[in-house]
């Protein structure tokens, strides 16, 4: 036992210095980068700032007739519309317009980031399996790491604001667009391939006209997914300056407001199922 207790104080008395090299990291990265970080934190918040300013700009019973018509044009649902017309007014009632539209900007840019880059990367991983077991440990890390641990470094680079909400809520999310991609591309019947082959396409037609296609409602689960995830990030990006409905919420928590906690909660419940139902595959939503 004495071995034991000698050992376990020899290991804990000489740590691995994850810490200091995590911080190294940052501050290398701060000092060699930052003026990089500058010109994207400017650029993300004049986009993020000019889409809010655009879209509180409509009066809000314009702007929900204007979304309940393309939910109509886009499902071919008068229900569904409805559904988004009442559910809006609601939102509206209760005073959350603002932080919606806010929280809306966030989730597009995120969820157009996410896509731009986990689905190339989806798509090259299922082509290269080298790749995606070298990628895989990599987006198990950043699905499986606190949520909280993304606003430690993103507010040293970016400082508070929307800005380093969407970065961390895009590097939570875009695992997922490549998970689902890769599945999708991967189970392509090898059928449809060698036609596709024996037609003499290219590399690049067989995977525009065959792999894409045949992959498209994978690809798409993985978009309702992200939108998913963006809008559970909301809370948590609201910790740093966010804005949006997350930041009512924090507010309630903070002054332990029962009431103001629950509507403003419920008001991104709303939203979330808004958009699980607009973006759903049209499969799944029958």
């Amino acid at each position: 036992m004495k071995v034991l207790t000698l050992a376990e104080h020899w290991i804990t008395h000489h740590s691995i210095p994850v810490d200091v090299w995590s911080v190294a990291l940052i501050n290398f990265i701060k000092n060699n980068f930052q003026g990089f970080f500058n010109v994207l934190s400017g650029v993300l918040g004049f986009l993020l700032g000019t889409t809010t300013d655009v879209l509180k700009a409509v009066p809000a019973l314009i702007l929900i007739v204007i979304f309940s018509v393309l939910t109509y044009l886009f499902k071919k649902s008068w229900s569904l519309a409805l559904l988004v017309f009442v559910a809006l007014l609601f939102v509206l009632n209760q005073g959350y317009w603002e932080p919606t539209l806010e929280t809306i900007s966030l989730i597009i840019y995120a969820t157009v980031a996410c896509m731009v880059i986990g689905v190339p990367i989806g798509i090259a991983a299922a082509h290269r399996p080298t790749l995606y077991r070298i990628i895989r440990p990599v987006l198990d890390l950043m699905q499986t790491l606190p949520t909280f641990v993304y606003l430690i470094p993103t507010l040293v680079l970016f400082g508070l604001g929307n800005v380093p909400g969407l970065i961390s809520t895009v590097v939570f999310v875009v695992p997922t667009p490549v998970r689902l991609t890769y599945v999708g591309i991967s189970n392509v019947p090898r059928q449809l391939i060698e036609a596709g082959l024996a037609f003499g396409a290219s590399p690049r037609e067989l995977l525009w006209k065959v792999e894409i296609p045949a992959a498209m409602p994978t690809i798409l689960a993985g978009l309702t997914q992200v939108i998913m995830l963006s809008l559970s990030m909301v809370v948590i990006a609201a910790l740093v300056g966010a804005g949006g409905l997350g930041e009512p919420v924090v507010e309630a928590m903070e002054t332990v407001q029962i009431g103001s906690g629950f509507t403003s909660g419920l008001a991104i419940v709303v939203v979330a199922v808004l958009l699980d139902r607009v973006f759903r595959p049209a499969k799944e939503s029958s």
